[in-house]
Protein backbone atom coordinates (compact mmCIF):
# COMPACT_ATOMS: atom_id res chain seq x y z
CA UNK A 1 0.00 0.00 0.00
CA UNK A 2 2.81 2.41 0.90
CA UNK A 3 4.57 1.73 -2.40
CA UNK A 4 1.32 2.35 -4.29
CA UNK A 5 0.78 5.66 -2.52
CA UNK A 6 4.40 6.64 -3.14
CA UNK A 7 4.10 5.77 -6.84
CA UNK A 8 0.84 7.71 -7.20
CA UNK A 9 2.41 10.69 -5.44
CA UNK A 10 5.38 10.55 -7.80
CA UNK A 11 3.18 10.47 -10.92
CA UNK A 12 1.07 13.32 -9.57
CA UNK A 13 4.20 15.37 -8.99
CA UNK A 14 5.38 14.69 -12.54
CA UNK A 15 1.96 15.57 -13.93
CA UNK A 16 2.01 18.89 -12.06
CA UNK A 17 5.26 19.67 -13.83
CA UNK A 18 3.69 18.70 -17.17
CA UNK A 19 0.82 21.12 -16.50
CA UNK A 20 3.19 23.86 -15.39
CA UNK A 21 5.43 23.66 -18.47
CA UNK A 22 2.45 23.41 -20.83
CA UNK A 23 0.88 26.48 -19.24
CA UNK A 24 4.07 28.49 -19.56
CA UNK A 25 4.43 27.61 -23.24
CA UNK A 26 0.81 28.37 -24.13
CA UNK A 27 0.67 31.58 -22.09
CA UNK A 28 3.57 32.95 -24.15
CA UNK A 29 1.37 32.86 -27.28
CA UNK A 30 -1.48 35.06 -26.11
CA UNK A 31 -3.35 35.35 -29.41
CA UNK A 32 -3.48 31.57 -29.79
CA UNK A 33 -4.50 31.23 -26.13
CA UNK A 34 -7.47 33.59 -26.58
CA UNK A 35 -8.52 32.09 -29.93
CA UNK A 36 -8.64 28.60 -28.40
CA UNK A 37 -11.01 29.90 -25.72
CA UNK A 38 -13.32 31.43 -28.34
CA UNK A 39 -13.13 28.24 -30.40
CA UNK A 40 -14.32 26.13 -27.45
CA UNK A 41 -17.12 28.57 -26.62
CA UNK A 42 -18.28 28.59 -30.24
CA UNK A 43 -18.29 24.78 -30.20
CA UNK A 44 -20.51 24.76 -27.09
CA UNK A 45 -22.92 27.27 -28.61
CA UNK A 46 -23.14 25.49 -31.97
CA UNK A 47 -23.68 22.08 -30.31
CA UNK A 48 -26.61 23.32 -28.22
CA UNK A 49 -28.01 25.54 -30.97
CA UNK A 50 -28.16 22.67 -33.47
CA UNK A 51 -30.19 20.54 -31.04
CA UNK A 52 -32.43 23.48 -30.17
CA UNK A 53 -33.04 24.07 -33.88
CA UNK A 54 -34.16 20.47 -34.36
CA UNK A 55 -36.63 20.76 -31.49
CA UNK A 56 -38.15 23.81 -33.13
CA UNK A 57 -39.57 21.34 -35.65
CA UNK A 58 -40.19 18.18 -33.59
CA UNK A 59 -41.53 17.45 -30.12
CA UNK A 60 -39.21 14.54 -29.27
CA UNK A 61 -36.19 12.72 -30.65
CA UNK A 62 -36.66 9.06 -29.87
CA UNK A 63 -37.88 8.84 -26.24
CA UNK A 64 -36.32 12.15 -25.20
CA UNK A 65 -37.65 15.69 -25.13
CA UNK A 66 -35.70 18.93 -25.47
CA UNK A 67 -34.36 19.19 -21.91
CA UNK A 68 -33.37 15.52 -21.77
CA UNK A 69 -31.33 15.72 -24.96
CA UNK A 70 -29.88 19.08 -23.91
CA UNK A 71 -28.67 17.46 -20.69
CA UNK A 72 -27.08 14.66 -22.71
CA UNK A 73 -25.33 17.16 -24.99
CA UNK A 74 -24.15 19.12 -21.93
CA UNK A 75 -22.82 15.92 -20.37
CA UNK A 76 -20.85 15.22 -23.54
CA UNK A 77 -19.58 18.82 -23.60
CA UNK A 78 -18.07 18.28 -20.15
CA UNK A 79 -16.45 15.07 -21.43
CA UNK A 80 -15.15 16.99 -24.44
CA UNK A 81 -13.79 19.78 -22.22
CA UNK A 82 -11.87 17.29 -20.06
CA UNK A 83 -10.63 15.51 -23.17
CA UNK A 84 -9.43 18.73 -24.81
CA UNK A 85 -7.79 19.87 -21.58
CA UNK A 86 -5.89 16.69 -20.69
CA UNK A 87 -5.52 14.44 -23.75
CA UNK A 88 -6.29 15.91 -27.17
CA UNK A 89 -2.93 17.52 -27.95
CA UNK A 90 -1.03 14.40 -26.91
CA UNK A 91 -2.51 12.30 -29.72
CA UNK A 92 -1.23 14.72 -32.35
CA UNK A 93 2.21 14.80 -30.73
CA UNK A 94 2.56 11.00 -30.59
CA UNK A 95 2.83 10.79 -34.37
CA UNK A 96 5.65 13.36 -34.32
CA UNK A 97 7.44 11.51 -31.52
CA UNK A 98 7.45 8.31 -33.57
CA UNK A 99 8.37 9.91 -36.90
CA UNK A 100 11.21 12.07 -35.53
CA UNK A 101 12.59 9.54 -33.05
CA UNK A 102 11.73 11.67 -30.00
CA UNK A 103 9.96 8.65 -28.55
CA UNK A 104 13.42 7.26 -27.72
CA UNK A 105 13.89 9.85 -24.99
CA UNK A 106 10.41 9.18 -23.59
CA UNK A 107 11.08 5.45 -23.35
CA UNK A 108 14.27 6.11 -21.40
CA UNK A 109 12.41 7.89 -18.62
CA UNK A 110 11.58 5.88 -15.45
CA UNK A 111 7.85 6.34 -16.03
CA UNK A 112 5.09 4.41 -17.73
CA UNK A 113 5.47 5.08 -21.47
CA UNK A 114 1.69 5.35 -21.81
CA UNK A 115 1.65 8.03 -19.14
CA UNK A 116 4.55 9.92 -20.72
CA UNK A 117 3.05 9.78 -24.22
CA UNK A 118 -0.58 10.58 -23.46
CA UNK A 119 -0.40 12.89 -20.43
CA UNK A 120 2.56 15.09 -21.36
CA UNK A 121 0.69 18.05 -22.88
CA UNK A 122 -2.02 20.01 -21.06
CA UNK A 123 -4.30 22.47 -22.88
CA UNK A 124 -4.57 25.35 -20.43
CA UNK A 125 -7.22 27.44 -22.30
CA UNK A 126 -9.70 24.63 -21.63
CA UNK A 127 -9.49 25.50 -17.94
CA UNK A 128 -11.24 28.77 -18.79
CA UNK A 129 -14.07 27.18 -20.75
CA UNK A 130 -14.54 24.07 -18.57
CA UNK A 131 -16.71 25.97 -16.02
CA UNK A 132 -19.04 26.95 -18.87
CA UNK A 133 -19.57 23.30 -19.81
CA UNK A 134 -20.04 22.45 -16.13
CA UNK A 135 -22.62 25.23 -15.74
CA UNK A 136 -24.57 23.87 -18.73
CA UNK A 137 -24.53 20.38 -17.20
CA UNK A 138 -25.87 21.72 -13.89
CA UNK A 139 -28.46 23.96 -15.60
CA UNK A 140 -29.97 21.20 -17.71
CA UNK A 141 -29.53 18.66 -14.91
CA UNK A 142 -31.82 20.82 -12.77
CA UNK A 143 -34.22 21.14 -15.72
CA UNK A 144 -34.62 17.34 -15.94
CA UNK A 145 -34.72 16.99 -12.14
CA UNK A 146 -31.61 14.87 -11.55
CA UNK A 147 -31.72 13.16 -8.15
CA UNK A 148 -29.35 14.08 -5.33
CA UNK A 149 -27.74 10.63 -5.51
CA UNK A 150 -27.01 11.09 -9.21
CA UNK A 151 -25.45 14.49 -8.53
CA UNK A 152 -23.16 12.85 -5.97
CA UNK A 153 -22.31 10.07 -8.43
CA UNK A 154 -21.76 12.49 -11.32
CA UNK A 155 -17.93 12.56 -10.86
CA UNK A 156 -17.96 8.75 -11.09
CA UNK A 157 -20.12 8.80 -14.24
CA UNK A 158 -17.82 11.37 -15.85
CA UNK A 159 -14.73 9.38 -14.89
CA UNK A 160 -16.13 6.21 -16.45
CA UNK A 161 -17.07 8.09 -19.62
CA UNK A 162 -13.76 9.89 -20.15
CA UNK A 163 -11.82 6.71 -19.34
CA UNK A 164 -13.77 4.74 -21.94
CA UNK A 165 -13.30 7.24 -24.76
CA UNK A 166 -9.57 7.70 -24.13
CA UNK A 167 -9.00 3.94 -23.94
CA UNK A 168 -10.61 3.58 -27.37
CA UNK A 169 -8.44 6.42 -28.67
CA UNK A 170 -5.28 5.05 -27.04
CA UNK A 171 -5.88 1.72 -28.78
CA UNK A 172 -6.46 3.41 -32.15
CA UNK A 173 -3.29 5.44 -31.68
CA UNK A 174 -1.11 2.32 -31.46
CA UNK A 175 -1.63 2.01 -35.24
CA UNK A 176 0.65 5.05 -35.63
CA UNK A 177 3.65 2.79 -34.99
CA UNK A 178 3.04 1.10 -38.35
CA UNK A 179 2.18 4.23 -40.35
CA UNK A 180 4.25 6.96 -41.99
CA UNK A 181 2.24 9.63 -40.18
CA UNK A 182 -0.77 9.62 -37.88
CA UNK A 183 -3.10 12.19 -39.43
CA UNK A 184 -5.55 9.54 -40.64
CA UNK A 185 -5.66 7.88 -37.23
CA UNK A 186 -6.30 11.21 -35.55
CA UNK A 187 -9.19 11.97 -37.87
CA UNK A 188 -10.57 8.50 -37.15
CA UNK A 189 -10.38 9.34 -33.44
CA UNK A 190 -12.33 12.51 -34.05
CA UNK A 191 -15.02 10.49 -35.85
CA UNK A 192 -15.27 8.25 -32.78
CA UNK A 193 -15.83 11.36 -30.67
CA UNK A 194 -18.50 12.55 -33.09
CA UNK A 195 -20.36 9.24 -32.83
CA UNK A 196 -20.27 9.40 -29.02
CA UNK A 197 -21.89 12.85 -28.99
CA UNK A 198 -25.27 11.36 -29.95
CA UNK A 199 -27.40 8.96 -27.87
CA UNK A 200 -27.43 5.36 -29.01
CA UNK A 201 -31.10 5.29 -30.02
CA UNK A 202 -30.51 7.55 -33.04
CA UNK A 203 -28.60 4.73 -34.76
CA UNK A 204 -30.05 1.72 -36.54
CA UNK A 205 -30.19 -1.58 -34.68
CA UNK A 206 -27.14 -3.25 -36.27
CA UNK A 207 -24.94 -0.16 -36.06
CA UNK A 208 -26.03 0.40 -32.45
CA UNK A 209 -25.07 -3.16 -31.50
CA UNK A 210 -21.70 -2.91 -33.26
CA UNK A 211 -20.87 0.44 -31.64
CA UNK A 212 -21.95 -0.85 -28.23
CA UNK A 213 -20.16 -4.21 -28.12
CA UNK A 214 -17.33 -4.30 -30.69
CA UNK A 215 -16.28 -0.64 -30.57
CA UNK A 216 -18.20 0.52 -27.48
CA UNK A 217 -18.11 4.22 -28.30
CA UNK A 218 -21.89 4.66 -27.86
CA UNK A 219 -21.54 3.68 -24.21
CA UNK A 220 -19.54 6.83 -23.43
CA UNK A 221 -22.59 9.02 -22.87
CA UNK A 222 -25.60 6.75 -23.33
CA UNK A 223 -24.75 4.29 -20.53
CA UNK A 224 -24.56 6.78 -17.64
CA UNK A 225 -27.21 9.20 -18.90
CA UNK A 226 -29.80 6.50 -19.57
CA UNK A 227 -29.08 5.08 -16.12
CA UNK A 228 -29.60 8.56 -14.64
CA UNK A 229 -32.99 8.82 -16.34
CA UNK A 230 -34.11 5.28 -15.57
CA UNK A 231 -32.47 3.14 -12.87
CA UNK A 232 -33.84 -0.02 -14.49
CA UNK A 233 -31.51 0.66 -17.46
CA UNK A 234 -28.40 -0.51 -15.63
CA UNK A 235 -27.42 -3.10 -18.26
CA UNK A 236 -25.52 -0.55 -20.37
CA UNK A 237 -23.58 0.59 -17.31
CA UNK A 238 -22.55 -3.01 -16.62
CA UNK A 239 -21.46 -3.44 -20.26
CA UNK A 240 -19.51 -0.19 -19.92
CA UNK A 241 -17.57 -1.45 -16.89
CA UNK A 242 -16.82 -4.76 -18.66
CA UNK A 243 -15.66 -2.82 -21.72
CA UNK A 244 -13.30 -0.74 -19.56
CA UNK A 245 -11.67 -3.90 -18.17
CA UNK A 246 -11.37 -5.55 -21.59
CA UNK A 247 -10.04 -2.42 -23.32
CA UNK A 248 -7.42 -1.89 -20.61
CA UNK A 249 -6.07 -5.37 -21.24
CA UNK A 250 -6.21 -4.87 -25.03
CA UNK A 251 -4.34 -1.57 -24.73
CA UNK A 252 -1.58 -3.07 -22.57
CA UNK A 253 -1.12 -5.93 -25.05
CA UNK A 254 -1.16 -3.74 -28.18
CA UNK A 255 1.13 -1.15 -26.61
CA UNK A 256 3.75 -3.81 -25.83
CA UNK A 257 3.51 -5.16 -29.39
CA UNK A 258 3.79 -1.63 -30.80
CA UNK A 259 6.88 -0.83 -28.73
CA UNK A 260 8.50 -4.14 -29.72
CA UNK A 261 7.98 -3.21 -33.38
CA UNK A 262 9.11 0.38 -32.94
CA UNK A 263 12.12 1.28 -35.08
CA UNK A 264 13.63 4.55 -34.00
CA UNK A 265 13.84 7.25 -36.67
CA UNK A 266 16.92 8.55 -34.92
CA UNK A 267 18.88 5.31 -35.33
Amino acid sequence: MNSLIKSASHYFSVYKNFVSTSTQVQASFRTSFILLIFMDLFFYISSLASVSFIFDHVETIGPWGREQLMFYISYMLVIDAIHMMMFSHNFWQLSLYIRKGDLDFILLKPLSSIFSCFFRHFRTPALITFPVALFLLIYYGIAVDISAIDWMLMPLYLTLSITLIILIEFILSTAMFWMVEGTGINFLRMQMQQLARWPNFVFSDYIRKFLTTIIPVLLVGSAPVQFIYNKSRFELLIVMIVALIVLTKVLNTLWKVALNNYESASS
